[in-house]
């Protein structure tokens, strides 16, 4: 998508165009508020969504998700579901910005509300970057839109879980990033809801430390098989992001 193919529309005090270094596609962000983050960039790397299938992004914040992956993939329709209205509003004007209106919905509504915005098993793949940290942990953001994307305040890791099972197709997909030390609680929630973890990668900032993400998908009603891929380093010893984040990721 050339420049000039772009839907000109109105920023807001604050707001900028991102550019996401595919199909020419931009963001609206607010530094003010949440800008979107590696993690988001990896989860739309990992997660797959086959040709002509359906997608809802669980917490889609201002759209990321659905846009990359809609660049990404063959998939028919994408799904943002959001719960802040600021957040909604940006969202949709990046997918008019882009032209995108025949592929992607951005719908104001709550992840624990999901059974009645949506029929049960109406979905091929689901993903999610959900808050990381439990509510009551560590320093909690003063700024509202920062600290619900990072704490557990308005939903948790059971909420999104059980949005996911329910709204997946038999043998759909849950994709997700979350933090390593959360896993034992993700596998427990996964499982208690049907969904079968299949495929995990840590995700090291650099050769020699801790992982800091992780990557996973749960498959509804899969068998159980947990497939352990090599680890993903963002960073070489040189401080240089790695061949496979330039070269895949597109960074």
């Amino acid at each position: 998508m050339s420049e000039s193919s772009l839907k000109q529309v109105e920023l807001k005090a604050g707001e900028r165009f991102d550019d996401l270094q595919r199909n020419g596609y931009e963001i609206i962000q607010d530094p003010e508020r949440f800008c979107f983050g590696m993690d988001a960039v990896l989860l739309s790397g990992f997660a797959t969504v086959k040709k002509g299938g359906t997608l809802i992004d669980l917490g889609t914040g201002t759209g990321i998700l659905p846009i990359l992956l809609s660049a990404k993939t063959e998939g028919r329709h994408f799904t943002g579901l959001e719960i802040q209205p600021e957040s909604v509003d940006m969202a949709r004007r990046s997918v008019i910005h882009n032209r995108l209106e025949d592929r992607i919905d951005i719908v104001e509504g709550d992840i624990r509300e999901a059974r009645s915005l949506f029929s049960a098993a109406s979905f091929d793949t689901v993903v999610s970057n959900p808050p990381y940290m439990i509510r009551g942990s560590g320093i909690v953001n003063p700024e509202a839109p920062k600290a619900i994307a990072r704490h557990e305040i308005l939903c948790t890791l059971q909420d999104v879980i059980s949005a996911a099972s329910y709204l997946l197709k038999p043998g759909g997909a849950l994709f997700m990033v979350h933090r390593p030390c959360r896993l034992p609680d993700i596998f427990e929630e996964m499982r208690r809801n049907k969904l079968e973890p299949k495929r995990m990668r840590l995700v090291y900032p650099g050769s020699g430390k801790a992982p800091d993400m992780v990557l996973l998908e749960g498959r509804k009603g899969g068998n159980p098989e947990l497939k352990c891929e090599k680890p993903l380093i963002i960073f070489g010893e040189d401080g240089k992001y790695t061949s496979e984040i330039t070269e895949v990721y597109g960074y």
